[in-house]
């Protein structure tokens, strides 16, 4: 695990923090391929450039965001706003995270994947990997 993860889940407290570090945990045992690092102040894991799933501490909660979860076709994420195919999930409780949801979710990431990586370079127009 990348050293500022670290860092970014021990800056949180209470729990916010076990919120964090149980994701962390299920991130990196369903998802060990994947490279992670802090990325725009928030935890993130990546296939080959791409983003794929990260969290990030809200206001009044934690978010996990899979960057291609709207494809996913799971009621429990909640599509964003805009033109991107990103969905998640907010815990204000550890016990609300299901790590077989998580791990679940996990799975059709490495599967479904929209292009974030080339985003900029076609000019924010998203294309679906295969």
């Amino acid at each position: 695990m990348h050293p500022d993860i670290i860092k970014y889940n021990n800056s949180k407290i209470g729990e916010d923090y076990l919120i964090c570090t149980l994701l962390c945990e299920i991130l990196m045992k369903y998802f060990p391929e994947a490279e992670n690092k802090v990325w725009h102040a928030h935890p993130v894991w990546f296939l080959d450039g791409n983003p794929i799933v990260g969290y990030d501490k809200l206001k009044d909660c934690v978010r996990l965001m899979f960057w291609s979860g709207a494809s996913f076709e799971e009621e429990e994420l909640k599509i964003g706003t805009g033109k991107f195919k990103d969905a998640s999930i907010r815990y204000n409780s550890v016990s609300q995270i299901n790590e077989a949801d998580v791990k679940r979710w996990i799975e059709k990431s490495k599967i479904i994947q929209w292009d974030y990586k080339n985003i900029v370079k076609r000019k924010g127009v998203l294309e679906r990997l295969k």
